[in-house]
């Protein structure tokens, strides 16, 4: 292992300190939660735990790696802390994620074998299980989709793809520039729909409500919900663990790295038209601006090097890009 290879997995493990068991976990009478999932996990254990004053939060709270980063050598550091914690909130993960025994039903068992007293939903018996949906809102970025590539890797500039960019590079029939009214409507039911259909199977807590209320300050991206959003999850997850207290909004924009372009058009198609503030053309990335132009010309690039991306990225999201071409 190169001296940089040292330098990055110490700073990881200092990062994640109480996990590692570098750092003590905190000692006292509120209920210890822990958040499994992706980067919105963690966004929600900061509103939960980790706000403002974390002294004064209903819960303590552990740093965990996101999902996708937990590695075989990390279950033991995992197991160390389910034996310790009251509130497991987690999103969906399946069974097996990744070879590994990380989906929500496998770390909640072990968790709720570690037999607890007094768990946060009353009476013992492990940690008392809160399952949150994966947020994906696409109503104010109607072209804009998530394609996973391993053997690729991710577009330049931007972690997202666009269907208008993906049917040119894929010598598809062009989608309009600018969606009618109509087609943005029909984006977001799909997006209504997803959820809703998420929420029934997984059992996880309702949202759709929130992401509509909270207009254009719904999301940043597809799947960086804004901190409104966050902030009404965090109370229902408070709420469906049976615990007193509230959260603060932190005072920064929480998953602020990637703010995507939004249209006046979409925010009037949806009934926004006294928030056409919200509107803006280019990307905000890291807090640097950037051309849309610009992304749309390094992306078809990027296909062209790797055509098979476009293809199948189309075929993944085709009812969403028959939506925008009504």
């Amino acid at each position: 292992m190169s001296s940089d290879e040292q330098t990055t997995g110490s700073g990881r493990r200092l990062h994640y300190g109480e996990f590692y068991g570098l750092r003590e976990v905190p000692q006292d009478d509120r209920p210890l939660l822990v958040v499994h999932g992706n980067c919105q996990a963690e966004s929600l254990r900061v509103l939960l735990g980790d706000g403002p004053s974390p002294a004064s939060s209903p819960v303590r709270t552990v740093r965990i790696p996101p999902v996708h980063e937990l590695e075989a050598d990390d279950l033991p550091h995992l197991d160390a802390l389910l034996a310790q914690v009251d509130v497991l909130v987690s999103q969906p993960v399946a069974g097996g994620y990744r070879g590994l025994p990380l989906g929500t039903a496998e770390v909640a068992s072990r968790a709720a074998r570690t037999g607890l007293a007094g768990s946060a939903g009353g009476g013992g018996g492990g940690a008392h299980l809160v399952v949150v949906p994966v947020l994906r809102w696409a109503a104010l970025h109607p072209f804009q989709v998530v394609v996973r590539s391993p053997g690729a890797g991710e577009p330049p500039l931007v972690p997202y793809h666009d269907l208008r960019t993906l049917a040119l590079a894929a010598g598809a029939p062009a989608l309009r520039e600018v969606p009618s009214a109509a087609a943005v409507r029909a984006v977001r039911d799909r997006s209504v729909g997803e959820l809703r259909s998420r929420e029934q199977r997984h059992g996880s807590l309702p949202v759709v409500d929130l992401l509509t209320g909270a207009g254009a300050r719904a999301t940043h991206t597809v799947n960086h919900p804004g901190n409104e959003v966050l902030l009404g999850l965090a109370r229902r997850v408070l709420e469906a663990a049976g615990l007193p207290g509230d959260v603060s909004d932190p005072g920064r924009t929480l998953l602020d790295s990637v703010h995507a372009p939004v249209l006046p058009e979409v925010l009037d198609a949806l009934g926004l038209g006294d928030e056409l503030g919200a509107a803006h053309p280019d990307w905000l990335v890291h807090g640097r601006q950037l051309d849309d132009g610009e992304v749309r010309e390094a992306h078809l690039r990027w296909y062209a090097e790797h055509p098979e991306v476009a293809g199948a990225g189309l075929t993944r999201h085709a009812a969403a890009a028959a939506a925008l071409a009504a």
